[in-house]
């Protein structure tokens, strides 16, 4: 329904049926000091045909012709036109949560399908549906961790995605459990020697990012081997989905948590993206979300049903393992008929395309800069240090439509200028070779100096 405009009669009429003399008696309750007591300074109100001319001005504006090495947990890689095509058909696009299995056979089949490649990717036994994003996955699989050991201490590197960290923190706050960091080593992954010290015997879990935020692939048969020895379970959280075709899935793990966004999902200004948390089976109990399985009916004939799920809108919430209560299976079909298209070669390629570019711009970029942990092995993103600080120089690339990388300085203050950097499928040499020519050139203030 439509907003309604209510005239000054009604609104007098109004307040007087709920007895108070003006609007701003509602808001007795609130200090003045935090009252607004002037006007706004509002432009006045536009058209539907300005609000189109205005958004297309800006998209003009925002992304014509520019190109971006920006990573950091938002990866550009090409959408299939068939994606937008079969998702906005409205047995996909107005579905709700399929709580009746006899009338929504097709979602439960795309989020079974999901979950099966999902498992096939990542080693895992089961996969759930309906994590918000990355970041909300690895905090939700912490705190499954933390109820299948009954520890309450929890280890995370510090090469893990910096704002999944604090989203994890804003969960362990008021969970009981406590969250110490993990430093990393001069190689720029989780130092061994620093994690087997680390760990006591009311370590819950450790999580780690792999590959890590530095772009750089941890060693998690090494890790998973010394916190296994001391209970402890381990959590790899995979922000680049593109790199399961050709990294080593994580099978040492005890919980993967996952961030698909890579697989067909849009990066539409932060959202909406596709959390998935995958595990062994015997795990099952503690994850959260939902999982649809395969059965038959009486007559024999395959179908799919919700086998578990355990949101806190459901009866017993006193025993839901999560409060995660929306429905993501919209985004998650995007993933599935992402991967239906490229199939298992097409991912392995996809993954090769873009290890390829990294490496092709790790030897321009890295002409003009250092390139940080040379000797690690990474997948398509890679940490350069300049002597130019990050605002100057991406200030400069900027003047040329180029959205250079990532400074680190707020999250690793010990790096210095250094700057993450990303190159995917859609990154061309050309660009490469155009953001290397910027850096090569000397800066204005220097020269000057």
């Amino acid at each position: 329904m439509r907003y309604l405009p209510k005239s000054p009669a009604e609104r007098e009429a109004m307040l007087a049926e709920i007895g108070v003399s003006g609007i701003n008696d509602l808001f007795s309750s609130v200090p003045e000091e935090y009252r607004l007591t002037h006007d706004l300074a509002i432009p006045r109100q536009m058209g539907e045909s300005e609000i189109v001319d205005y958004f297309k001005q800006a998209a003009a504006h925002n992304a014509n012709g520019y190109s971006s090495f920006l990573g950091a947990g938002a990866y550009r890689h090409y959408r299939p036109v068939i994606i937008d095509s079969l998702v906005q058909r409205g047995e996909f696009l107005t579905s709700y949560t399929p709580y009746q299995a006899e009338i929504t056979q097709g979602t439960l089949q795309a989020i079974f399908e999901f979950q099966t490649m999902i498992c096939e990717l990542t080693g895992m036994d089961i996969a759930n549906a309906s994590m918000y994003d990355g970041s909300t996955g690895a905090a939700e699989a912490v705190m499954m961790a933390v109820r299948i050991t009954g520890r309450g201490d929890v280890l995370v590197a510090r090469t893990v995605h910096p704002e999944y960290r604090e989203v994890m923190q804003t969960y362990a706050q008021h969970q009981g459990h406590v969250a110490h960091e993990l430093a990393y080593g001069e190689d720029g992954r989780v130092d061994l020697k620093a994690l087997d010290q680390s760990l006591t015997e009311n370590t819950a879990c450790v999580l780690v990012q792999s590959p890590n935020f530095f772009g750089l692939i941890e060693d998690i048969p090494a890790i998973a081997d010394i916190v296994h020895k001391k209970g402890a379970l381990l959590i790899v959280s995979i922000a680049e989905a593109v790199s399961l075709g050709i990294v080593r899935p994580p099978v040492e793990a005890d919980i993967v948590s996952l961030e698909a966004q890579s697989f067909g999902v849009a990066l539409s200004y932060g959202g909406p993206y596709c959390g998935v948390i995958a595990a062994k089976e015997k795990y099952l109990r503690q994850m959260p979300g939902r999982l649809v399985g395969e059965t038959k009916d009486k007559h024999g004939r395959r179908g799919f049903v919700l086998t578990l799920s355990t949101r806190e809108q459901h009866i017993r919430r006193e025993k839901a393992t999560s409060n995660i209560c929306t429905n993501q299976a919209l985004v998650a079909l995007m993933t599935t008929i992402f991967l239906t298209v490229y199939g298992k070669e097409g991912i392995k390629e996809l993954a090769q395309q873009n290890l390829a570019k990294a490496h092709y711009a790790v030897g321009a970029l890295s002409r003009h800069g250092k390139l940080l942990f040379a000797g690690t092995p990474r997948f398509h993103e890679f940490v350069l240090e300049t002597d130019e600080a990050p605002e100057q120089l991406n200030a400069r690339l900027l003047d040329h439509k180029i959205i250079g990388g990532l400074s680190l300085a707020r999250w690793y203050p010990e790096l210095g200028n250094a700057t993450l950097w990303c190159a995917t499928e859609l990154t061309t040499r050309e660009q490469i070779d155009q953001a290397a020519a910027i850096l090569a050139e000397a800066p204005v203030a220097a020269a000057v100096r």
